[in-house]
């Protein structure tokens, strides 16, 4: 077996000055098209797709009847000439001088009509499609770009558990697993855990998958999604949300400069993404509530947004926003009261535009110990479930402030996806568990 000497996207960098020479390259069959004596593969590795052209008065015959035998996604290896073709993807193509078969691939299962379902069934090999890989590359670099800014900003990554023994969210949502004689469940955020980390670490954040047992079907829901997520010490609400902001900004601007090619293939404009810089607008409940009254939707105070109420007030945004201090009942006990106002809370939840919803919900936790069992009582939990939790505010007891950030959600935005279920590689959803 031949050693490759390039990658295909080492190629296009350095064309010019490998113009005319042999080089190496391995991958698989992207495309393949046939005009008699003359051959066309578009070679797939890593890195990108190049042109290979084969003239069958140019190679050895028996080079030329494996060409004629592989098929698609076929692995192989190519020794050619870097040639200049304008005509060509790129501009430049290797002309053949010999092939290697690796792999034989049989005959193709997805047709080019295939159904939604059929693409999911097929999820193992539908990845290989270009428009999934300028997915996967800007997932990359959206995950990337938030342990850059955490880095340069001060924040430590620590890593929490993924089995727990009580509900952050509400526990109709949990993912119960046996584990040996006792009951656990899933995580569904790493939260807690992050809040006994500030008094170690003062700002701290993870990167992890969390689980929801919720049956939604809409385009937004996952039962397992990857959580960015952050909790800092002396911090209150106004100073998280500015951290949020300067994180989804920073992800952003990474993406569009990185990603520029993969969003324009998506058919997403790199500069909507550019221009999501702070401050974002912030709007409070109460006016949210107004503003969806005066679009004519049925709605009170009181009640929590949906898709729906979220769609309507990001029509009147070009870029994420806030909406900042819900009333208590619609969100988790762990929410600070409002001083001023007891009947809400400080938190806040950042709405992407386009329809794309909530991307963050965060804000400041509550670090008094009789204010937290008394709302832990309050939601219907036992506090003996939250002995180590409760513990926290018996021990140094500060101010503090997280949140955390939907990744797949904001992939999902930021590829101007139809639903969320491209945004990750093998997604789960309430009737998907294969492959």
């Amino acid at each position: 077996m031949w050693i490759k000497t390039h990658s295909v996207q080492e190629v296009f960098d350095k064309a010019e000055e490998l113009l005319d020479k042999e080089v190496t390259l391995s991958g698989w069959v992207y495309h393949k098209r046939e005009h008699g004596n003359l051959i066309f593969i578009d070679l797939r590795d890593g890195t990108g797709v190049i042109q290979i052209s084969i003239h069958k008065d140019k190679v050895d015959d028996k080079v030329f009847e494996k060409t004629e035998e592989v098929t698609r996604e076929s692995s192989i290896i190519v020794k050619g000439i870097v040639k200049r073709d304008p005509r060509a993807p790129g501009g430049y193509e290797i002309s053949l001088k010999d092939l290697e078969i690796v792999g034989l691939a049989e005959e193709w299962p997805i047709p080019l009509n295939a159904s939604t379902s059929l693409l999911f069934d097929m999820r193992h090999l539908h990845l290989r499609s270009e428009r999934q890989r300028a997915i996967l590359l800007v997932r990359e670099s959206v995950f990337e770009a938030a342990q850059e800014y955490f880095k340069k900003n001060g924040w430590v990554e620590v890593h929490p558990p993924i089995f727990i023994t009580a509900a952050c969210e509400g526990g109709a949502t949990l993912f119960e697993v046996k584990y040996f004689d006792r009951k656990a469940y899933l995580t569904q955020s790493s939260q807690l855990y992050l809040e006994a980390l500030i008094y170690v670490l003062e700002k701290v954040y993870c990167i992890a998958p969390s689980f929801r047992a919720e049956k939604s079907r809409t385009r937004r829901h996952l039962t397992e999604f990857w959580h960015i997520e952050a909790e800092a010490a002396w911090m209150e609400l106004e100073e998280i949300m500015k951290v949020e902001e300067e994180l989804v900004s920073y992800i952003c601007q990474k993406v569009a400069k990185e990603r520029s090619k993969e969003l324009e293939f998506l058919g997403r404009d790199p500069k909507d993404i550019k221009k999501v810089k702070p401050p974002f607008e912030r709007i409070s409940y109460d006016e949210a509530i107004e503003r969806l009254q005066k679009k004519g939707l049925d709605i009170k105070w009181g009640e929590d947004f949906g898709a729906v109420e979220e769609r309507k007030l990001a029509e009147d945004f070009d870029k994420p926003f806030f909406i900042y201090k819900y009333p208590k009942e619609v969100k988790a006990f762990y929410h600070m009261p409002d001083p001023e106002r007891p009947e809400v809370v400080l938190c806040n939840d950042m709405i992407a535009p386009e329809g794309y919803g909530e991307i963050i919900g965060g804000g400041q936790r509550i670090h008094d110990k009789e204010l937290l069992l008394k709302r832990i009582v309050e939601d219907g939990y036992d506090p003996k479930d939250y002995g180590w939790y409760i513990d926290l505010r018996r021990y140094g007891t500060v101010p503090h402030s997280g949140f955390g950030l939907g990744a797949d959600r904001v992939v999902s935005w930021i590829c101007k996806l139809s639903h969320i279920r491209e945004a990750v590689p093998f997604p789960r959803t309430y009737s998907r568990l294969y492959p």
